[in-house]
């Protein structure tokens, strides 16, 4: 099976089913360089994202690694770069 890049789109609906949705925030807006903080959504949140993204696309992220995601742009940029490392 060819490794797929993890889209916004992708990201945005693994956070939803992880830690569900503050309704004060749009995330379908432009949410690329907000910090996941300001989305809602604290390091369990994004470590329950990273699990499910290692689930889905076989990325498996350090927690240390997780961390330093602070941004959704970030996060899909560490997701990412293993997958185009092997195309």
């Amino acid at each position: 099976m060819a490794a797929r890049e993890l889209t916004l789109a992708d990201l945005t609906r693994i956070l939803r089913e992880s830690a569900g949705e503050d309704e004060g925030i749009d995330l379908e807006g432009d949410i690329l360089d907000t910090t996941f903080t300001d989305l809602g959504y604290d390091s369990l949140a994004l470590l329950e994202a990273a699990s499910r993204v290692e689930r889905e696309l076989g990325v498996k992220l350090s927690e240390d690694t997780v961390g330093e995601a602070e941004t959704p742009r970030l996060f899909l940029a560490l997701v990412n770069e293993p997958v185009a490392a092997n195309t």
